[in-house]
């Protein structure tokens, strides 16, 4: 592929959560996975990128690991602070990024710290088929298993029809500024936002879903962090 003819790029990794699903002694952006932690893993598909300006990862103020790895003093990589809940350590993000230079029409890739296998094909996808999109959208995969709604006592109350479900990766791919007006506004009205795309869909735009590799796994439990082990080992 010509990546020459990919658009230009900025990425931001909120990273300032706890994970404490994983119920470790650290971030679980910070687990060690084939010689490295989590986020060097996560940071290396967009640094090795020829259309990337400059990635900006959100941290909690007081985070003790970060400045412990190498690529902390890669200057391509600039630190915002994080805040209580997703929605707020991007939002912190994309000030920064305005800060850094980037426009309010420059496209931005959010992606999860703890997601470590995204495929550079995947991302050269995500880049080619949203290039000129007026929304953008995402990766995501159509769901495979059935689905069940539960009933408030842990019982199935009905089988859910997936045909037309989707289950929603990262990156997200969005404008600066239609992204941060989204954010801003919809944590001003209180709106529970899960995602990026969550915020620019109660914006009223419908993104894109492009479909990625069901292997573009996010750490959240051990058993997660067990089968990517199981997927670098094939690799090597």
């Amino acid at each position: 592929m010509n990546t020459s003819a990919l658009p230009p790029f900025w990425a931001l990794l909120p990273a300032a959560g706890i994970g404490s699903r994983m119920r470790a002694d650290r971030p679980k952006q910070y687990l060690a996975l084939a010689g490295k932690t989590i986020i060097e893993h996560t940071l290396a598909c967009f640094l090795e990128h020829p259309q990337l300006r400059a990635v900006v990862v959100s941290l909690a103020v007081d985070d003790p690991y970060w400045p412990t790895l190498a690529c902390a003093r890669d200057p391509r990589i600039q630190r915002a602070e994080g805040g209580a809940e997703r929605a707020d350590s991007v939002l912190s993000g994309l000030l920064r990024l305005g800060e850094l230079g980037a426009q309010k029409q420059d496209w931005v890739l959010v992606h999860d710290a703890a997601r470590p296998n995204l495929a550079r094909s995947d991302l050269d996808m995500l880049l080619t088929e949203l290039a000129n999109d007026p929304v953008g959208g995402l990766l995501a995969a159509p769901a495979r298993d059935t689905l069940k709604r539960a009933s408030a006592d842990g019982r199935v109350q009905s089988t859910v029809d997936r045909s037309g479900i989707w289950q929603a990766f990262t990156p997200q791919m969005f404008r600066l500024g239609e992204l941060q007006r989204a954010l801003a506004d919809a944590l001003l009205a209180g709106v529970a936002i899960t995602d990026e795309a969550s915020a620019i869909e109660w914006a009223g735009q419908a993104p894109r879903l492009i479909e990625g590799r069901s292997d573009n796994l996010k750490v959240t439990r051990p058993e997660d962090l067990c089968q990517l082990a199981s997927l670098w080992q094939l690799k090597s």
